[in-house]
């Protein structure tokens, strides 16, 4: 069996000092904590020029120009905390000995720095993925050249800075200089860069390589085949695109590569509903989204769009498989945390399937029509634009996984946020607002029904959530999302507590699972009851 680390080279011309600092900005878009980065070269060859601009790349920007940012030549190890990545700058020159490296502790601050290292060299040994950076003279002395080989991880991420600088020359306006900055990305693997060049308006390129599927888990099935979970860009053209056709602000595309994973997309700015909550202005921003979602409610949605290659892109129905496989993400890992390690035993499982399964027949009320469900519709990818008119003024943001299905679910996703408190009179205000609004356009609305998938979608977007949350913890190692449970059992309680105005065979379902909750999994209602407190306080 062959072992060796996969490798990748690539060639960087550097005409001047400023090149050397470009190259050290690019690098830190790519960089992540536990990263081993190895500047070779003589000395002035530019090894400090491109650490200096890394570092300064990663500080907020208010502290990049201010900060000091020395040469660690005589204390061989200058660690920066207030970095985007943690971040150490080594500097080996002095070390004659390699029994003098194990002293430093670099592979205990690798545990979550990125390590930085001129004169590597000196190591004893050189870790299996890393980024190697030899800068050398070019053109007898005029320029110089960066050699960049990338070991084990860093051959794919090398790849990805390659094709992205490929994808952003070819764009249109691209003889111009442009500006490229990190911009937080979200819970997924999608990286994202803000663009800023003269004379261009704002934009971000969305590096979202195509995702391989993942092992089988039913029927021969990765979860993101059930789950329908975007895999390409293709999805982000194809649903962007319509949302803006039907008159909704999503990011214009101004450049695409599909086979590449690329988009340069409108910025539409910093004003997220998240943040503007903190603000007051939780209820104008709510009435807004919420007449959105209303006004999508009553117009048709293809099930396909036609892609600028000739192809199309196909919308999957939000269906049973996708139900009950999203739900059962308690069950795989939010169970597991509360129960000590042990896994969801199979008798509790079937039964938490047969109730969400129940539940499912509720999902959808008879006769309303299908419309696109953006899946992600809350507070991070909401931003204001209040320049614009009507609808408008909600940009939607991150809607690639976009499926056919209950109106209602983007509906709860709003108004029974994950990650902000939404307090309960103004989401059942929102909800009444919403029940109006459809009222008033369709005679034959039904707003028990409605009423009444809200809770079971609710309760569905709960349970999964409740189950994401825990394994972005656990297997991605973002324990930030723990803070957030308690908030989230409150939401899958309270649906399954909703009685008023609803059918009785839709309440009968939403109490069997409030029962198994009880019997099996009495953690939600403590964690519901932390939120309750909290709340109060």
């Amino acid at each position: 069996m062959n072992t060796r680390a996969e490798v990748f080279r690539l060639r960087h011309p550097l005409a001047d000092e400023a090149a050397t600092q470009s190259l050290g900005r690019e690098l830190a878009l790519f960089v992540r904590p536990g990263d081993w980065i190895l500047l070779f070269g003589d000395l002035g060859a530019g090894k400090t020029t491109l650490a200096r601009a890394f570092i300064r790349a990663l500080l907020p920007p208010d502290m990049a120009e201010e900060t000091e940012v020395p040469s660690p030549t005589f204390t061989l190890v200058q660690p920066y905390d207030a970095t985007r990545v943690p971040v150490a700058h080594v500097d080996l020159y002095r070390i004659a000995d390699p029994f003098e490296v194990e002293e430093l502790g670099l592979a205990e601050l690798a545990a979550d720095h990125a390590l930085l290292v001129e004169w590597p060299d000196r190591l004893p040994d050189l870790p299996r993925d890393r980024l190697e950076v030899h800068l050398a003279d070019a053109e007898g002395g005029k320029s110089r050249v960066a050699e960049l080989i990338g070991h084990g991880a860093w051959a794919a991420r090398l790849k990805r800075l390659a094709a992205a600088n490929d994808f952003l020359a070819r764009a249109p306006g691209s003889a111009a200089p442009i500006r490229r900055r990190f911009l937080q990305g979200d819970a997924s693997t999608r990286r994202y860069e803000r663009i800023s060049a003269p004379g261009r308006p704002p934009m971000i390129l969305m590096d979202m390589p195509e995702r391989p599927d993942g092992p089988p888990i039913r029927d021969g099935k990765s979860y993101d085949e059930l789950a329908h979970l975007a895999r390409s860009v293709r999805a982000v053209w194809a649903v962007n695109t319509e949302l803006r056709r039907q008159g909704y602000s999503a990011p214009e595309i101004f450049a695409h590569d599909f086979d590449a994973g690329l988009l340069l997309l409108e910025d539409f700015g910093d004003a997220v509903f998240g943040r503007l909550y903190g603000e007051g202005r939780m209820p104008e921003l709510l009435r807004a989204a919420t007449e959105l979602l209303a006004d999508m409610a009553g117009r048709d949605w293809p099930r396909e769009v036609a892609l600028p290659d000739g192809g199309a892109y196909r919308l999957a129905d939000y269906d049973k498989q996708a139900f009950l496989v999203e739900a059962e993400l308690l069950c795989d890992w939010f169970w597991p945390r509360v129960k000590a390690g042990a896994p969801c035993p199979q008798e509790a499982r079937a039964t938490f399937l047969e109730a969400m399964e129940t539940l499912l027949a509720f999902a959808r009320p008879g006769g309303e029509r299908p419309v696109w469900v953006l899946r992600d519709y809350h507070s991070p990818n909401l931003i204001w634009l209040p320049g614009r008119d009507g609808v408008r003024r909600v940009g939607l943001i991150d809607t690639q996984d976009a499926v056919i299905g209950p109106a209602a679910y983007d509906l709860a996703s709003l108004l029974q946020d994950a990650r902000i408190t939404v307090p309960e009179p103004l989401e059942r205000e929102m909800l009444a607002m919403y029940c109006d609004l459809r009222a008033a356009r369709e005679p034959a609305f039904d707003e028990a029904a409605l009423r009444l998938s809200y809770a079971v979608m609710g309760a569905q977007r709960a349970a999964k959530v409740l189950g994401i949350f825990t394994r972005l913890h656990r297997r991605d190692g973002k324990p930030h999302y723990l803070a957030h449970l308690p908030r989230v059992a409150h939401w899958l309680l309270r649906n399954l507590e909703r009685r008023d105005g609803l059918p009785a065979a839709g309440g009968e379902a939403l109490t069997a699972l409030l029962d198994w909750l009880d019997a099996h999994l009495p953690e939600v209602r403590a964690l519901a009851a932390e939120h309750e407190r909290e709340s109060v306080i």
